[in-house]
């Protein structure tokens, strides 16, 4: 058991990347915090946790919203007495951040909102808990469009995924330095393109899932179980004496 006696919370944790992570943690003795925008979602992931042997709690809320992101960190130390592991899952792209006609202005404050502050306003209220429980491991998704820019032809030029995944890694490292004599460690997750429900409106059409997949020289997309397993690393003592990093998990995506 990688995980034995850890708590993690895990915001977005009720589809894709973050539902994999919960039970990939749980599965490995962790005690799981499942936040998501949707109850319903999160107590869907709970449940596929605790019908398999695991302990896991629902929670709702905006991680963008600072009383909420606190809220979030305090039921789980009410259920579970600490917070060792935070997962930083929670994001949204420009394709479904807002409703359609919204404006430029409006899709940029969203998705800046939720991928950038909403990381930021998590591991600000956790921060503390961890330093609490001796120590820690936080888990910021980035992404390689942290990396890289979009592709000629892919309209990225004012699209605010980049920068905010961009930010995501700054504040990784930031945060990473600062935390380290504290005994918690910061790393981010860079995936390539991932099948999950973010993915939705590119991956319906057969052509242009081809296209994307041919953009990895693996030929194929990410699975959520396979971040979900580089999250695990990070979040186990396996990973001691790793803080600052980017791990990259994209099929070969950015090393062209």
């Amino acid at each position: 058991m990688r995980l034995e006696s850890k708590v993690a919370l895990i915001t977005g944790g009720g589809s894709g990347i973050g539902r994999a992570c919960a039970e990939r943690f749980a599965s490995e003795g962790a005690r799981v915090a499942v936040s998501d925008i949707s109850l319903e979602r999160a107590q869907e992931t709970a449940q596929s946790v605790t019908s398999q042997g695991g302990e896991a709690i629902a929670i709702t809320g905006d991680v963008s919203v600072g009383d909420e992101a606190q809220s979030m960190v305090t039921v789980t130390v009410e259920a579970f007495g600490k917070v060792d592991v935070l997962v930083n899952s929670a994001g949204v792209s420009a394709r479904n951040a807002m409703p359609e006609g919204s404006s430029p202005e409006e899709v940029w404050d969203k998705v800046i909102d939720v991928n950038l502050k909403g990381t930021y306003m998590v591991s600000w209220h956790a921060l503390p808990e961890m330093e609490k429980a001796g120590g820690g491991s936080i888990i910021n998704l980035s992404s390689v469009m942290g990396l890289v820019g979009y592709p000629v032809g892919m309209g990225g030029g004012f699209n605010p995924y980049n920068p905010s995944k961009g930010g995501v890694l700054q504040f990784t490292r930031n945060l990473a330095i600062d935390s380290a004599s504290k005994n918690v460690r910061v790393n981010c997750i860079c995936p390539g393109y991932v099948d999950t429900n973010l993915l939705t409106a590119l991956t319906e059409d057969a052509e242009a899932k081809a296209q994307l997949e041919a953009r990895h020289p693996m030929g194929r997309l990410g699975q959520p179980e396979e971040i979900a397993y580089a999250a695990l690393y990070l979040a186990s003592d396996e990973s001691s004496f790793v803080t600052g990093t980017p791990l990259v998990v994209d099929g070969g995506y950015t090393a062209q």
